[in-house]
């Protein structure tokens, strides 16, 4: 039995890459499970844009990947979660979304300093969702906080350990490390592809937090108690959408996940509404 057939798809998306870091996980977890990935690199990063925009296209992102048939939708995007996450709820009552939360409540629970790094961008900051978190759960760690100015643009270029990421990572690291840190949050799903880079800077001693397994086990959850996790089988399809260039993200897939084969498709705003345009199909076997 083909249980690929039947399998609920699960939408993801975010403003690039970074929530490629998501969909390794997913994949990981549940891969009979179909995908649908839409990285918005029209608008790469989301980090200092107004929450008002990011809400906009956070909409216009869901109206597409439902209208494509994903079922159950993952915010692949601190940014985008802080932004639209209530909003989207709100709007769509009977899809259920997962979000991006940074991972505060896990490092208080661990850290032995009773001192945290986060590293996040400057929406995630603002947001409630991230204020929520630190007084729901961090009230009495004392926690430093950094933007990494430039990494996610650092890490879509696909420099994961130059010299510029290095800088923007020294500079936001080394004045934790003297205050005592002994745990790193990662609040931008673009981060976890520099853990190895923060791990050189930071130590073997210091814990680096990667949400994305958690969001994985979230959206299992999720298709359980709705009733749609299927038997593992056969691997679902992913497909790729992207608002930017299609050769740039078939060969950021390729380097970040090592897919040899990838599908990309091309979208486009359109008053408010991602529209599809064309696809290519390129082996690197």
């Amino acid at each position: 039995m083909d249980t690929t057939a039947e399998a609920v798809a699960i939408g993801i998306f975010d403003s690039g890459v970074g929530g490629l870091s998501v969909l390794r996980a997913i994949r990981a977890l549940l891969p009979q499970h179909p995908v649908i990935y839409l990285a918005d690199q029209a608008h790469v990063p989301y980090g200092p844009r107004s929450l008002e925009e990011v809400r906009g296209f956070a909409e216009g992102i869901t109206r597409f990947l439902l209208r494509h048939g994903a079922r159950v939708i993952v915010v692949a995007c601190n940014t985008a979660s802080a932004a639209a996450l209530y909003h989207l709820r709100t709007m769509y009552p009977d899809v259920p979304f997962v979000g991006m939360e940074p991972a505060v409540k896990p490092a208080a629970e661990q850290t032995q300093t009773g001192r945290v790094g986060v590293l996040a961008t400057p929406a995630t900051f603002q947001g409630a969702l991230y204020a929520s978190v630190v007084e729901r759960f961090a009230s009495h760690v004392r926690l430093y906080q950094d933007t990494c100015p430039g990494l996610v643009e650092a890490i879509e270029a696909g420099d994961l350990n130059g010299e510029t990421p290095r800088q923007i990572l020294e500079r936001a690291l080394r004045p934790m490390l003297a205050e005592g840190i002994d745990t790193v949050v990662l609040g931008c799903t673009h981060y976890p592809f520099v853990i190895p880079l923060i791990q050189e800077i930071t130590g073997a001693e210091v814990r680096v937090i990667d949400p994305a397994p958690a969001v994985a086990r979230q959206t299992q959850r999720v298709l359980d108690q709705r009733g749609w996790l299927t038997p593992l089988g056969r691997a679902g399809k992913v497909r790729f959408f992207t608002s930017g260039e299609v050769e740039r993200l078939r060969m950021q897939v390729q380097r970040l996940l090592g897919e040899r084969e990838v599908t990309v498709e091309k979208v486009v705003w359109s008053g408010g509404e991602v529209r599809l345009m064309s696809s290519v199909t390129i082996s690197t076997s």
